[in-house]
């Protein structure tokens, strides 16, 4: 079964799949990474997405949906996949449904769930940290944080209304939220 990891910016989603990753054999498809990828490639399309990231704003539907579309395809049906920062939207939700279907893939989603003052200080310490200049411009992470709760959620609640979805308090310890997340994936692995 693959997985789907929903949670506001800041919520440590990416942490604990790189760590979940250490004991699992998921392909992870992480669509900021993808995106941070391709813009460094110095292709047109890399020049493309760059040019919408610069600017604060999503990449559009058809370039997020290219690109994991492209990513399903080349892995073998019996590797689980672990999505994280897709579906993004209702657009993006129909779509990922459909691929899945497509491909013969079930899922389950986990969302990580933390406070927005929480999110961010954490998104401001990254900034920080890990020099992500996408982190330092507080307008663009407030209209990220926004595009969360207004796109997000919907996508969200549309998955928990179907018991597709399990929360997780993002706000406690990393060491205690991977253990309860190993949990959960065992149970969707095994």
């Amino acid at each position: 079964m693959d997985l789907v990891f929903f949670g506001i910016q800041g919520s440590g989603k990416g942490t604990q799949a790189r760590l979940l990753l250490q004991n699992f054999p998921f392909y992870y498809f992480e669509a900021g990474q993808e995106l941070r990828t391709i813009i460094a490639s110095g292709t047109p399309l890399g020049k493309e997405v760059s040019s919408y990231v610069d600017q604060g704003q999503l990449v559009p539907f058809a370039i997020i949906i290219t690109v994991m579309k492209e990513a399903i395809a080349k892995v073998p049906a019996s590797q689980p996949i672990l999505f994280d920062g897709i579906p993004r939207d209702h657009d993006q939700m129909v779509e990922f449904n459909r691929l899945m279907n497509e491909f013969n893939r079930s899922f389950h989603c986990i969302h990580f769930m933390l406070p927005k003052n929480e999110a961010e200080q954490r998104i401001a310490k990254r900034a920080v940290e890990q020099g992500r200049i996408d982190d330092a411009d507080e307008q663009k992470v407030q209209k990220r944080i926004s595009w969360f709760y207004e796109k997000n959620m919907p996508v969200i609640d549309h998955y928990a209304a179907q018991a597709m979805v399990t929360e997780i308090d993002a706000s406690q310890s990393v060491e205690d939220i991977q253990k309860q997340l190993t949990t959960i994936t065992q149970s969707f692995t095994s």
